[in-house]
């Protein structure tokens, strides 16, 4: 007979199948048994998080940018501070004009980063709004000039397209049910919709797992369709804005391509098939010449005019670069301090001027508008906080050289850490401010952040050294961190949420000797049955399937879940996750700390009731940084200081330093 103990009044078996009872997120007893762990959790770290919820609130209250977007009105901006999220236009005349308010839509609701589109002439915008942060929500189209509401969808809805003020194209994803046509979810099409009628005209057919992304050119006159399975595999369609049934296929590829835009008859696209990715030219005809061969790896590119603009990464640093259509370069631009670039992409962009979003560990925005080869900066907000950022290296298991970033507050000496990685996904990690770092620079601490495979960091064969069964690099890049850290004398607590928390929670099972404690956010553990949880079969291509022998044999190696095993003595662990998380099932979390506590792990689970994947209303997220890092300041016995608000510095419209040609 398999073992039993108690949690909190529930009896839970060490057979694996006996927790399976927790994959039910909407049965009651369920709800109230994950409430109550929480409660529990919350409880022994109540005086810190109470402590340091003003200070990390305060930071909270400053604006922090999402997304920008581009028209001929001027530049559009989702951002987010303590009270709600906002979507302003920074005027060309000057005049910034608030548009939405979370506030007005009801209680918790959210307005996730993809949430906000624009229409290119300016007289209506999209956004999408859910309650709690889940993925599942209403998208409302309104009219600026009296914010009318002129349509309303409901559900996962995906890219825009506008054929005029009243037509447009849409992508609707489909979790739970089949399509129109057939197909099993997680799968995508696209729909004409005009006058609140609407017709499927795109992706017939077209598998599960597979994604579609549809945008008109900035003409008006081309229509550009991606088709994705995974991060690696992407067909590109094209052609006639109005007749989709006109639209075909231009460009396929065993690697990511991303349509640009459609300038003097020929596309304009982003492949990254070889080498650091590169801007290619196609004409109708399907003849694919070469434009921009990236020196280090492209992270976005877009048409301006007459101008390409290109990111890249030079150890996860960002870099602007202009070239003529023809790939010869113009201008390069570093950004000063390392930071975090949005944009350029075509949404981003409106005739020969581009939009982006900056920052940095301690510089929550810069808006730039680039003008006639130009850089200014229209806004900004800086902290005035010294904090020295280094670059770090350590070697992993295989001889790969690993790239971190070390903050820390000047003069003081890196020996309290807090290590934050997440290495999937072809998502590059690059400084960013984090409101909730910010007190515990101020206290002494420090930050690193690293730059795993899997990512994008240093290109394509970096994400794809990451993959399935190469999956095991990351945890060894991330382990090879650590050591050299720890050789050092430093005492460290990983951090990692979604893939993030697969990662720190994959350490922990490897290598627990190396953490004094871990933070695992809203992730993903149970390797072997991630795809039959919500939308889990779309990571398949990223992590491999579990229905293959093949594959689960790969995957119960370094499955968290699979490897706790008992007489290991686990650091300490704060596990948390929302109940309104519809992308990676709570169940992960639930059931990794199920396990842990069976054991005897000193294991925390705090379950937030207002927030999912895609994000929580502010309120709900402070009070969730608040009790986390009462975790790390707790671990890492760091003492909790008085936090002087220091002054930020505010600048607006022609200011442009920090920049170098």
């Amino acid at each position: 007979m398999a073992a039993e103990s108690r949690i909190s009044g529930v009896v839970v078996s060490s057979s694996v199948t006996e927790d399976l009872w927790l994959e039910d997120a909407e049965d009651p007893k369920v709800i109230a048994w994950a409430k109550e762990q929480s409660r529990e959790a919350i409880r022994g770290l109540r005086g810190l998080s109470r402590q340091l919820y003003p200070r990390i609130r305060r930071y909270h209250g400053v604006r922090t940018l999402l997304s920008v977007a581009a028209s001929k009105d001027g530049c559009y901006t989702l951002s987010m501070d303590s009270s709600s999220y906002k979507v302003r236009l920074l005027g060309r005349d000057g005049v910034r004009r608030l548009l939405v308010d979370s506030r007005r839509l009801g209680r918790d609701m959210v307005i996730p980063p993809f949430g906000l589109q624009v229409r290119r002439e300016g007289d209506c915008i999209a956004y999408t709004f859910t309650r709690g942060g889940g993925d599942e929500g209403v998208t409302r189209i309104i009219d600026i000039r009296d914010g009318e509401t002129l349509d309303e969808l409901s559900g996962i809805i995906g890219s825009i397209a506008w054929i005029d003020r009243n037509r447009y194209y849409y992508v609707r994803h489909y979790r739970r049910e089949a399509t129109p046509d057939g197909v099993g979810p997680p799968a995508t099409r696209v729909f004409l919709r005009e006058d609140g009628r609407e017709e499927m005209v795109f992706g017939n057919g077209v598998p599960t797992n597979h994604f579609i992304a549809v945008q008109a050119s900035s003409d008006g006159s081309k229509a550009l369709v991606t088709i994705s399975y995974g991060w690696t595999r992407s067909t590109v369609h094209a052609g006639d804005l109005r007749d989709p049934g006109g639209w075909v296929k231009l460009m396929e590829s065993e690697a990511p391509i991303t349509p640009l835009d459609y300038v003097n008859g020929e596309y304009y696209l982003v492949a990254h098939e070889r080498g650091m990715g590169a801007v290619v030219r196609v004409d109708g005809n399907g003849k694919k010449v070469g434009v921009v061969e990236a020196p280090h790896p492209l992270q976005g590119a877009a048409v301006a005019g007459d101008r390409l603009v290109c990111q890249y990464l030079v150890n996860a640093h960002a870099r602007l670069a202009l070239y003529t259509l023809s790939g010869r370069l113009v201008k390069s631009f570093v950004l000063k301090p390392p930071g975090t670039l949005l944009g350029p992409n075509q949404a981003t962009t409106y005739g020969a001027e581009a939009y982006f979003a900056y920052s940095s560990f301690t510089i929550p925005y810069r808006v730039y508008r680039l003008r006639d080869d130009r850089l200014d900066v229209l806004e900004s907000r800086e902290l005035g906080i010294d904090v020295r950022v280094r670059d770090l290296w350590a070697e992993s298991r295989d001889g790969t050289k690993v790239h971190a970033f070390l903050a820390s507050r000047r003069g003081t000496r890196p020996r309290k850490l807090l290590v934050y990685g997440y290495g999937g996904f072809r998502i590059s990690l690059t400084p960013t401010f984090m409101p909730h770092i910010i007190p515990f620079l101020e206290d002494g601490g420090a930050f690193v952040m690293c730059n795993l495979r899997g990512g994008l960091e240093y290109g394509e064969e970096w994400h794809r050294e990451g993959m399935r069964e190469k999956k095991i690099n990351v945890f060894h890049d991330f382990i090879a961190v650590l050591e050299r850290l720890r050789a050092g004398g430093a005492r460290v607590v990983a951090m990692g949420a979604s893939n993030g928390g697969l990662l720190v929670a994959a350490t922990l099972t490897m290598r627990p000797e190396l953490l004094d404690g871990a933070i695992i956010g809203y992730p993903v553990l149970d390797l072997l049955r991630f795809h039959r949880l919500h939308v889990g079969r779309a990571w398949v291509p990223e992590y491999g399937d579990p229905d293959d022998p093949r594959d689960a044999e790969f995957l119960r190696r370094y499955s968290p879940y699979h490897n706790l095993r008992e007489g290991v003595a686990y650091p300490p662990t704060f596990i948390y996750t929302g109940l309104h998380d519809d992308r990676v099932h709570p169940s992960h979390a639930y059931r990794f700390y199920a396990k842990m506590r069976r054991l005897g792990a000193p294991a925390l689970l705090r379950v937030e009731a207002s927030s999912g994947h895609a994000g929580a209303r502010p309120q709900a997220r402070v009070r969730e940084r608040a009790d986390i890092m009462a975790f790390a300041y707790k671990v890492l016995s760091l003492t909790l200081g008085p936090g002087p608000s220091p002054p930020s510095r505010t600048r607006h419209k022609g200011k442009s330093t920090h920049i170098h040609s």
